[in-house]
């Protein structure tokens, strides 16, 4: 399978339409009321189709502490909630459980810029989702 990044990325995992991955990539580019970007590489090739959170985290142990996967539910719901995956969940002797959490793309710049300089915990955002284990912003 092809290398990954060392960035945190957007993998697209689910190849049933274009139009939805263009969709998403257009909002997770857009940037916030505030001015910020998510700072991810986009990965769209066929190589990672089915990639799941685990594979991720196995193939960025050593990148970044956050990355995000375009699976089926992401690309198949007019939302578009992104799954945040923490690849970097042993550094520093950092045992805790850090479960998948889905995040919409408005909302993106936010886990990716906050959990990758240390401003904030996963907690912070797995605390914060709704019901459906999506974050949608503070």
């Amino acid at each position: 399978m092809t290398a990954l990044p060392s960035a945190s990325v957007l993998v697209r995992t689910w190849f049933g339409g274009d139009g939805a991955w263009e969709s998403l990539v257009r909002r997770v580019q857009a940037p916030s009321g505030e001015g910020f970007l998510a700072t991810v590489a986009l990965v769209d090739a066929p190589a990672f189709e089915g990639l799941t959170a685990e594979a991720l985290a196995e193939k960025q142990s050593a990148g970044p502490v956050v990355s995000f996967l375009a699976d089926e539910t992401t690309l198949s719901s007019a939302e578009h909630p992104i799954l945040a995956v923490r690849v970097a969940s042993h550094r520093g002797g950092d045992r805790r459980d850090h479960q998948p959490f889905r995040v919409v793309p408005a909302e993106l710049w936010s886990v990716e810029n906050n959990i990758n300089l240390a401003n904030m915990d996963w907690a912070d955002f797995t605390s914060s989702v709704d019901n459906n284990g999506v974050f949608r912003g503070f």
